[in-house]
């Protein structure tokens, strides 16, 4: 059953008042025009986006110390009495310190500000100020630099908790908090109750006013990790109800394909030129047994980068075509499907099965011919990208659809697909490794297989971490190595330069190397903005060896097996996950030559290092994924946008597993009881769910 979405864009209070939650964020007091622009920036385009831009983390401004207890490196709050006059110094053209001396009963600090002029008439000497901000003792003298300040008897900035927002250029800290404090004005704790009152009080639960209230401007720690819990709470638990219902939709509906006993996967097991790792032959024999029973598969597959994945779809398809059913392998690109076709017909060319390709590429007059093949039974195996999805696409007995590289399709191509055949076995393939209890649960509608194993003849890609001052090793590195005949990736986190981003981008390093650096070679570039066509020709000329160096965005994360290729430099590495560094790093490593990656790095903090040593010690991607969660939080990890689940606002996989079990128990047995979610009780959920996976799954 599909339930169809409604659009909320406004929501009546509890006491019947209409808030208009898609309010443009311009019309929000003390926003306008230009403000606006500069929310957009950070995602804030309406009055609901504002409310629920939650802080990164509260700063306690409330408990004063006295100066002679200040500690080197805390950040704290003193009161005392300015010392005299603000003394100006003029460093340089553009720059200008402003001290001030001040005390209180205990001792004296100096308190340094940069290019604000201005101060030097702000301060009155027989008034008491109250200054927030990171102390250091520097021989003996206590200092203090550019603290929030404010006087003794004002509570705007300090004597409370307050909230430190996520930041763009050009917003300071003070204007964000105003422009919330005035979007919670106009909702006036009026905002409509999410989750129903009986596990408001069952789990301790704030109502939602109160959450959002206190995750903002908490009265205390402890009222904010209340809310943080509720807020937690309902993202989590609202994504567990869409995948159960998800799942209940493919369970229920009519029974699946029983394939053929007699299609044996040993026939294709035992022609292959290599050996099967264990893990492989675990993985087929799951697959095997969910495709000889009625009960429709919906598996996904995880395995590391280059661990085998590709081999054990083309078997699953061989025994789906021998069973006398068609088989489907989506890629994400048109390069990795053509790939994929050269493997298949490679392997299955004795077997009388027949494989095509469809991309957007191909001429008209053969994509006519391959959907009339494909319509009258005769294509056994299609391989294709999102042009599969088409509506012209009609398939003469689909009985297995295998999807690559999950995060890129998400649930609503998945279920356009499936719906081309008659309750067809769904194999979902993923190479981002994501730790076993998680995955139960954020793939709460897919059964788990795991490839935890590389094959034997896979080289350990050497990897090291460098700063700026390596530059010129690295350069020579590179030119060696393509001097012997090898190729090499260099990927960047911006397309073009960024003013506010301090990052290098793909056009600037190409043109630096076609000019400067590597004026001999042949460099060529690629990013997500060119066209499709431009996209694959590219890559076609690297795959054949006639560009010695590709500079790019992540747009090769998913891509072409390069044997040749050995050198994977990433630029501001800080800039990526550890789960995205691993995926980039799996480029290299694919042939016979030892592979390198370098990470050029900027930036000293202890979290920038950690994370450079953790990528640069293992390559094994349940470590890495493990630990990105825990120093970086989920983020875009998980691939949770394209999967189809609203990227999480606060909820974070790793602080949060307990509470992710106990969501899932709850809505696992609320489920049970309700499939559909109708029950009075259950109201409040429905309309959670359908409201915020609208436009995403149809369930």
């Amino acid at each position: 059953m599909t339930i169809m979405f409604y659009k909320i864009a406004n929501k009546y209070s509890k006491r019947g008042i209409m808030i208009d939650l898609e309010k443009n964020i311009q019309y929000i007091k003390g926003v306008g025009p230009n403000r606006a622009t500069l929310l957009n920036k950070l995602g804030i385009n309406t009055l609901k986006d504002l409310i629920t831009y939650f802080p990164r983390e509260h700063e306690d401004r409330g408990k004063v110390k006295e100066i002679n207890e200040l500690m080197h490196g805390e950040e704290a709050l003193i009161c005392a009495y300015p010392v005299g006059r603000i003394n100006e110094l003029r460093i340089r053209k553009n720059l200008m310190l402003c001290k001030l001396i001040v005390r209180d009963e205990t001792g004296t600090c100096q308190i340094t500000w940069y290019n604000q002029p201005y101060l030097k008439n702000v301060f009155k000497s027989n008034v008491r100020y109250k200054f927030y901000g990171r102390v250091s003792r520097v021989s003996g003298r206590i200092e203090m630099q550019s603290p929030v300040y404010e006087p003794e008897d004002s509570n705007k900035n300090t004597g409370k908790i307050i909230p430190i927002y996520p930041l763009t250029y050009n917003l300071s800290q003070n204007v964000i908090r105003k422009i919330i404090e005035a979007g919670l004005s106009e909702v006036n704790g009026d905002l409509e109750e999410v989750l129903p009152q009986y596990m408001l009080e069952k789990y301790n639960l704030y109502n939602y006013n109160t959450a959002i209230k206190q995750i903002h401007f908490p009265d205390n720690f402890e009222t904010f990790n209340k809310a943080r819990t509720t807020l937690a709470f309902e993202e989590l638990f609202s994504m567990q109800l869409a995948l159960l219902r998800l799942k209940n939709k493919y369970e229920t509906n009519k029974p699946g394909i029983k394939f053929s006993k007699e299609a044996k996967m040993s026939d294709v097991i035992n022609s292959l030129p290599f050996k099967l790792t264990k893990a492989q032959l675990r993985v087929l024999e799951e697959i095997d047994n969910d495709m000889e029973t009625s009960k429709p598969m919906n598996r996904l597959l995880q395995g590391d980068v280059g661990s085998g994945k590709t081999i054990v779809a083309l078997i699953s398809a061989y025994k789906a075509v021998k069973s006398g059913y068609q088989a489907v392998i989506m890629a994400p690109t048109a390069i990795l499907a053509t790939q994929h076709l050269e493997s298949f017909n490679d392997i299955l060319k004795d077997s009388g099965i027949r494989c095509e390709l469809l991309i957007s590429g191909i001429t008209k007059k053969k994509k006519e011919a391959i959907l009339e093949s494909l319509k009258s039974g005769e294509i056994d195996i299609l391989i294709g990208t999102h042009a599969v999805l088409e509506e012209n696409v009609i398939f003469n007995k689909l009985g297995l659809v295998v999807t690559d590289e999950q995060h890129r399709f998400g649930v609503r191509q998945r279920s356009t697909i499936v719906e081309k055949g008659n309750n067809p076995d769904v194999l979902v393939m993923t190479a981002t490794p994501i730790p076993r209890t998680l995955a139960l649960i954020l793939y709460g509608d897919l059964d788990i297989s795991i490839i935890d194993e590389l094959p034997p003849n896979r080289k350990k890609i050497e990897t090291y971490a460098v700063t700026k001052g390596l530059e010129q090793r690295v350069n020579n590195f590179i030119a060696k190595n393509v001097n012997e005949g090898r190729q090499c990736y260099v990927v960047c986190p911006l397309v073009e330069e960024n003013e506010e981003i301090n990052a290098k981008s793909v056009m600037e390093i190409y043109e630096n190397y076609q000019k400067n650096i590597f004026p001999n070679y042949k460099v060529e570039y690629l990013h997500g903005k060119m066209k499709q066509k431009e996209k694959d020709s590219i890559m076609e000329e690297f795959k054949n060896g006639n560009i010695d160096i590709l500079i790019s965005t992540t747009v090769i994360e998913v891509g072409v097996n390069v044997p040749n290729s050995n050198i994977m430099i990433i630029e501001n590495a800080e800039r990526f996950g550890l789960a995205q560094l691993h995926q980039l790093r799996g480029r290299v490593g694919r042939g016979e030559y030892q592979s390198y990656c370098i990470l050029k790095y900027q930036g000293n903090s202890q979290i920038i290092r950690e994370r450079m040593k953790v990528i640069s010690s293992t390559n094994d991607g349940f470590i890495i994924s493990e630990k990105d969660l825990e120093l970086r939080g989920t983020g875009e990890f998980f691939g949770t946008k394209q999967h189809g689940i609203p990227e999480f606002k606060i909820a974070n996989l790793f602080e949060d597993i307990n509470l992710l079990k106990l969501v899932q128990a709850i809505a696992i047995e609320i489920i049970g009881k309700d499939p559909l979610l109708e029950k009075e009780e259950n109201m409040p959920l429905r309309k959670l769910v359908d409201e915020k996976f609208k436009d995403r799954i149809e369930i």
